[in-house]
């Protein structure tokens, strides 16, 4: 049997509502690229993601959440694009506090996990 190539054992957290994943580590990094680019398109291929597949992740947390956490925003000069609401961005600074809170608290059990995988 062959060793796999080396990679990091990692922990990811997804927030469910209902049978949707409202926000995990590609929605969150979507999100952070959507606010830095100002566009779904081009935060999809700075993610090296399809606009469709960005467009349907976008979609589905407008869909989880009370209110929209991207939007359009309407066309002129610069042509349009997306931005990320307030509660976009409260939503996404919450599942980082969350992920940092969760990583932080099982870095020795995450640790001694490692010790066990292939290097």
């Amino acid at each position: 049997m062959t060793k796999p190539t080396q990679q990091a054992a990692t922990i990811r957290i997804r927030i469910a509502y209902g049978e949707n994943i409202a926000i995990g580590q590609g929605k969150a990094d979507l999100l952070e690229a959507i606010s830095r680019v100002g566009s779904i398109s081009a935060a999809a291929r700075e993610l090296d993601m399809s606009y469709r597949k960005a467009w349907m992740l976008v979609d589905e947390m407008n869909q989880s959440f009370k209110s929209p956490v991207v939007v359009a925003v309407k066309g002129g000069l610069q042509g349009g694009g997306a931005q990320v609401t307030p509660l976009g961005q409260e939503a996404l600074a919450r599942f980082r506090v969350i992920q940092a809170k969760a990583s932080e608290a099982i870095a020795e059990d995450v640790k001694a996990f490692r010790k066990r995988l292939f290097s």
